[in-house]
């Protein structure tokens, strides 16, 4: 009998949630995106699927990946990925508790929820339904389920790219987070923004080293107040506007809809107007730098000798060698600086993949439009891109006017429309059987 995948993606987000795959900072300790690989993998192989489960070095990193064959083996395999980890939550600061998966009021609630167990379930649905049908689609489809996306998938999508492409042979493009999700603009009129770039990240190690001493003697080279100045200056300084093609084109969208004009001298002006939507547009207009972790110090009358920060940079795409300069000239003389990096991405908007997409929205809510935006944080596209994939966010949610979606990812009481996922799981279906 054929799974009805807008029957059992609320069950399936819900028992994903109740998993708790927390990937916290020690990154030496055991993964648990075990617990849902396991569980995919065998929601897979109950239909008759053969997934390939695999694990980097690091245990507990579990990573699925189940490939059905196409109509056409000359086109390109379309790749569907989503990650199985979440941040962690403390049970003190929710309504429910974050590894409840509970359904009520309408939403499925806990930590995952949008970030991105739904998406998870409405792919793993919609891979049920077809091979309990025996579909064949136009073409390969490759359906990846990866470990470790919240600490840059080094033991996930960056580690099967790099050890075992294999299971990406052919794929040409790529679906993931963060996009697909509607935003009302003006009188009922929804708008489901399609992410086709993403800002680059930098994490920074900062370190300033003093001379050590007594706390009450004077003390003219101390490292936290060094450190300290210079993490300050940090998070006073603004980085230039820079207008990018992908948000450019969304404001222009945006104008279009709402007939307010858009003037690209002050695009500022045109963010403010976004309400919710304003903090992560806003993010893409410039570059980024907060400080996320400050260390230093033993003992209250003991100046120490060294001082460390860390700092989440986020850079514009074109911007990459601007952006270290940058740094390095506020942060000043006397900090040292180490660096990890992920590259901004990027994609035109356009080809016959935007229109399958643009096609499932319209055939679920008619008269909706379908614009690109650039995305201020990261995903696995990043090392999907290494492939030469082709990557866009299209999570597909129709959701509350009322409702700040933004807020909830990695906020506290995450939770999803039931409603938008039965959608969701609607487009994905038509979209899959078409693109």
């Amino acid at each position: 009998m054929p799974v009805d995948p807008a029957g059992e993606v609320v069950a399936l987000t819900s028992e994903l949630i109740a998993l708790d795959t927390t990937n916290g900072a020690d990154t030496a300790a055991p993964g648990r995106e075990r617990l849902a690989a396991e569980y995919v993998a065998a929601k897979l192989a109950e239909v008759g699927y053969q997934p390939t489960y695999v694990e980097s070095g690091a245990p507990g990193k579990g990573n699925v990946v189940v490939r059905i064959e196409g109509a056409d083996p000359g086109r390109g395999a379309l790749l569907v990925h989503g990650h199985l980890d979440v941040v962690p939550a403390d049970p003190a600061e929710w309504s429910v508790h974050p590894f409840s998966g509970e359904v009520r009021d309408g939403f499925v609630w806990g930590r995952g929820a949008v970030d991105m167990k739904g998406m998870v379930a409405m792919a793993l649905a919609t891979a049920r339904r077809f091979r309990s049908e025996g579909f064949v689609p136009p073409r390969d489809l490759i359906f990846a389920f990866v470990a470790d996306e919240e600490a840059g998938g080094f033991a996930g999508a960056r580690w099967l790219v790099d050890n075992r492409p294999d299971l990406f042979e052919g794929a040409t493009e790529a679906i993931g987070e963060v996009g697909g999700f509607s935003v009302t603009l003006a009188d009922d009129v929804r708008a489901y923004l399609v992410e086709t770039a993403e800002k680059g990240v930098m994490w920074l190690r900062l370190k300033a080293t003093g001379t050590a001493g007594h706390g009450s003697m004077v003390n003219g080279d101390n490292a936290i107040a060094t450190l300290a100045a210079a993490v300050a200056r940090l998070q006073a300084h603004r980085f230039p506007v820079v207008l990018t093609a992908p948000v450019r084109d969304f404001l222009a969208g945006v104008a279009e809809i709402t007939g307010v004009p858009f003037d690209p001298d002050d695009p500022e002006a045109a963010v403010a107007r976004l309400g919710h939507l304003s903090r992560m547009i806003g993010a893409t207009l410039r570059d980024t730098a907060n400080v996320t972790m400050f260390e230093a110090g033993y003992k209250a009358n003991v100046v120490p000798s060294v001082a460390r920060a860390t700092v989440d940079g986020r850079m514009l795409p074109g911007r990459e060698a601007a952006f270290e300069a940058e740094l390095a000239r506020v942060l000043g003389p006397g900090v040292e600086l180490e660096w990890d990096t992920l590259p901004p991405v990027a994609t035109p908007f356009d080809g016959a993949l935007v229109d399958a997409m643009t096609a499932a929205i319209a055939a679920e809510d008619p008269g909706a439009a379908v614009l690109p935006y650039m995305l201020s944080g990261a995903t696995d596209a990043k090392s999907f891109a290494r492939l030469g994939i082709r990557h866009f966010g299209f999570a597909p949610l129709r959701l509350p006017p009322d409702l700040d979606y933004t807020a909830l990812f990695h906020g506290v009481d995450e939770r999803v429309p039931v409603d938008a996922l039965t959608f969701g799981v609607r487009v994905l279906d038509r979209l899959l059987r078409t693109a």
